[in-house]
């Protein structure tokens, strides 16, 4: 059950109830129906809600743009208020105000209208001038009209015109009389004139926007510096004025409540609705239009004093905005992580001297643990414990090594020594005195003299000659007291 069938039904409950009453409240409900049921008083013809378009003003307004248009423009040198054409201008774009309100009654009246054919036209086509061209195109035939309209395709969009077309085969609307369908041909005809003439009054107004106030007019556009000056009471009081007052003119702006577009915002005027505003991110319109109107504000002063006619403060002033415009509108550059730079360490100072040498030589290498470092030629170590393999004293121990902690000698300050009186030092601490037994000489247990041979047999043999040979070897190359040998070439 639909919501139009509810209703019905409820009310025939009403009337139901009411019918079982005595007849004393049946007359009193019959009273109050003659009271709700007068006739409602409604507007026959357009002409009795909107009287612009015949209004004298507007005829004046468009008569004397028709005769500034065909005139050449002079230039005049004096303050801008003295200009013919400026009193035109102010006249001219106020009367943009009155022709933008006056659309939006005779939109209220065509939808009050038409609702009784096309009731969805409303909710598809939402702005006041596409709604009465659309109007004026479908007529009482809209399931024909709206297939393959050429002139449909120029006021609305092609996805726009298909739910149209589809909306229109499926509405419950009644066709109109020829009265009411005249009624809304006149009233859509005269919403298309008055639209017309504002298209006149924009086209004239920017072409003199651009004589009286060429860099204001670059910033903001033509139409928009006009509003400003027609407020402010003339270019000269424009620019007297401050930024923050400027940013304001026009937040006061006659509308009509319930035919406004937007959300009406505080504190935003003309310079806020301004196409150069507008284009910005909406989080940034404000501060956009204080930015903008602070130019604006540089602009007037210029013009007011009739410097820079061809508009080049202007150009600086317009890329200087789009500059910062488009710094705030980038995004935030990428943050890298900078590493630290390398320190730079400068060379310390090497303190030298007594002390250090003495410091050097406490803190240097003992003559145990050189011992324990040094390594002999062509003998086999043995491990210094039995579950650390590999790990040996070195030559601790062994021969020349008595002293367990020498002290450190500097060899700068020790005293010399020849060759001959070290080799015989070295020969001294190798000679074995009394032969070789268990204490002085480490041997074998299973060393013997006695030797087999294939040759001879039994042949008695030194144990010791082969370690013989290496200590001479080791003497003769690795000592202390060894020297380099000349090798002669066979050549020679």
């Amino acid at each position: 059950m639909s919501l139009a069938d509810e209703l019905l039904a409820d009310l025939e409950e009403g009337t139901e109830d009411v019918e079982q009453d005595d007849g004393e409240n049946v007359a009193e409900v019959a009273d109050v129906e003659d009271v709700v049921m007068e006739p409602e008083i409604q507007a026959t013809r357009v002409t009795s809600v909107a009287k612009l378009r015949d209004s004298q003003e507007l005829a004046d307004i468009m008569s004397n743009i028709k005769k500034y248009s065909s005139q050449s423009r002079t230039e005049s040198a004096g303050p801008v208020e003295a200009d013919p054409e400026y009193k035109l201008i102010v006249d001219a774009n106020n009367m943009t105000v009155e022709i933008d309100n006056e659309i939006n009654v005779i939109h209220k009246f065509v939808r009050d209208l038409y609702s009784k054919r096309f009731p969805e036209l409303e909710s598809l086509v939402q702005t006041p001038m596409e709604y009465i061209s659309t109007v004026k195109e479908l007529g009482n035939n809209i399931l024909e009209m709206s297939k393959n309209n050429e002139v449909l395709q120029e006021i609305l969009t092609s996805a726009t015109i298909m739910v149209v077309s589809v909306t229109a085969s499926t509405t419950q609307g009644s066709v109109l009389s020829n009265e009411e369908f005249a009624t809304v041909m006149e009233a859509c005809d005269m919403a298309i004139d008055l639209h017309k003439c504002k298209v006149s009054i924009f086209e004239y107004v920017e072409s003199r926007m651009s004589f009286i106030s060429p860099n204001l007019s670059i910033i903001v556009g033509a139409s928009v510096a006009a509003k400003l000056m027609g407020v402010a009471g003339g270019l000269t009081n424009l620019s007297k004025m401050p930024a923050c007052n400027i940013l304001v003119l026009g937040s006061q702006k006659k509308t009509l409540s319930g035919f406004s577009t937007t959300a009406i915002l505080p504190h935003t005027g003309f310079i806020y609705y301004s196409e150069i505003v507008q284009k910005t991110p909406p989080d940034l319109r404000r501060k956009a239009a204080r930015l903008v109107s602070s130019k604006c504000t540089l602009a007037a002063r210029v013009d007011s004093f009739h410097e820079s006619v061809d508009g080049a403060v202007g150009d600086a002033l317009l890329a200087e905005i789009e500059q910062k415009l488009d710094k705030m509108t980038e995004p935030p550059p990428v943050k890298f992580v900078k590493p630290l730079p390398a320190p730079i360490d400068p060379g310390r100072k090497k303190r030298g001297g007594r002390r250090a040498r003495k410091m050097k030589e406490r803190l240097g290498l003992t003559e145990m643990r050189k011992q324990t470092n040094r390594m002999n030629f062509g003998e086999i170590e043995e491990d210094a414990y039995q579950d650390d393999l590999g790990f040996s004293l070195g030559s601790l121990g062994k021969s020349a090594s008595g002293k367990i902690r020498g002290p450190p000698v500097d060899a700068k300050t020790k005293a010399r020594i020849s060759k001959t009186l070290q080799q015989k030092l070295s020969k001294q601490s190798n000679t074995v005195w009394g032969g070789s037994t268990t204490v002085k000489k480490q041997v074998a247990g299973t060393a013997s003299s006695v030797a087999f041979t294939p040759l001879q047999g039994l042949e008695i043999v030194n144990p010791q000659a082969a370690e013989k040979k290496v200590q001479e070897a080791n003497q003769k190359y690795f000592s202390t007291t060894g020297s380099f040998f000349k090798v002669k070439s066979e050549g020679t």
